[in-house]
């Protein structure tokens, strides 16, 4: 249960921010009707929860080959993600409502997989955030971690998307700055979590 709550905390941090995903769906759920936002939501949880998959099972994979590669990845993946959580803290998002959402759904499903697996930073990103947290799990705790991070997809999507559709009046640039905050000090937390694994690891070697 701790690793699947770390991989839950760590995948809201990680998705929340504003994004090209987001923007989709944050738009999708401001005009349009209330099938089409589940739609679009699920079709988004659909590509999100794959690229975080290929990531943590590809590189992560990997990394399990070599101590030294799992040594280099963890340093630049904390280092990568603590740039994230600066990156956030010091952002100033607004609101973008100008993305056209009103298009079919094979429109849909091809924009959703633009915005995801056609994304460098997020496939950079996303491989060496959850290859480094691979490298630091147990070997038979994978499973519990990567399924709290496709759970925190869920979860979010398919929750902004209800809350929009509902309370759209309240979603303003202020609560996206609030949002950026505080996924900027948990990226941050799990970043420094992932060096001291790294000090870790290198420390029996010298």
């Amino acid at each position: 249960m701790v690793y699947f709550i770390q991989g839950l905390t760590m995948g809201l941090a990680y998705v929340a921010p504003i994004g090209l995903q987001n923007l989709f769906v944050i738009n999708t759920a401001l005009t349009q009707k209330r099938s089409r936002i589940y739609t679009t939501a699920l079709i988004v949880i659909f590509f999100d929860v794959t690229l975080a998959l290929a990531c943590f099972f590809g590189i992560g994979a990997i990394m399990q080959s070599s101590k030294w590669l799992q040594m280099i990845i963890l340093l630049v993946g904390s280092l990568i993600v603590v740039w994230i959580g600066i990156g956030l803290l010091r952002a100033h998002d607004k609101m973008d409502t100008s993305t056209k959402v009103d298009v079919p759904i094979l429109k849909v499903i091809s924009t959703a997989c633009v915005v995801t697996w056609f994304n460098p930073q997020a496939l950079i990103d996303g491989s060496m955030m959850l290859g480094a947290f691979r490298a630091t799990l147990p070997a038979d705790q994978g499973a519990e971690f990567i399924i709290g991070v496709a759970c925190a997809s869920c979860c979010w999507f398919l929750g902004i998307s209800t809350i929009l559709s509902l309370f759209s009046a309240k979603f303003t640039d202020k609560v996206l700055r609030i949002i950026n905050i505080v996924c900027g000090l948990v990226i941050i937390f799990y970043g420094i979590k992932l060096f001291v694994n790294f000090v870790q690891m290198v420390l029996p070697l010298i």
